[in-house]
């Protein structure tokens, strides 16, 4: 298999687990929050609007595991079950972006990721 391939599953198997753990962490909240929380860091694409440079650095600094991680570990250290739960919904936001194949983005366009290019061809 390839790194990309790889790097796929492991996005996938991210994504999983993560929205268990938001579950598991915040029964309560309410259906329609769910997906507004999931999709809320694609909100950094409108960094394109001042080119790919740009957009690419704001929606790359958004799309690391590495914020998820924090903002559970926020969570767990105050005792939050929603901060990790958002944390979790982060974790599996980007993950589910990997498994698609939306991966970081170079400063060329939009559809050049690390993990090849968007779209057909």
């Amino acid at each position: 298999m390839s790194v990309i391939t790889w790097q796929r599953i492991e996005g996938g198997l991210i994504a999983v687990v993560a929205l268990a753990l938001a579950g598991v962490m915040q029964p309560g909240w309410p259906l329609w929050l769910w997906p507004l929380a999931l999709l809320a860091p694609d909100l950094a694409a409108v960094g394109y609007l001042a080119g790919p440079r740009i957009g690419a650095q704001l929606y790359n600094a958004v799309h690391l595991y590495a914020g998820g991680l924090v903002l559970a570990l926020l969570g767990l250290l105050a005792g939050s079950p929603a901060l990790i739960a958002a944390g979790a919904l982060w974790l599996a936001h980007v993950g589910g972006d990997r498994a698609l194949g939306y991966g970081l983005k170079h400063p060329t366009a939009f559809a050049d990721t690390h993990l090849g290019r968007l779209g057909r061809g």
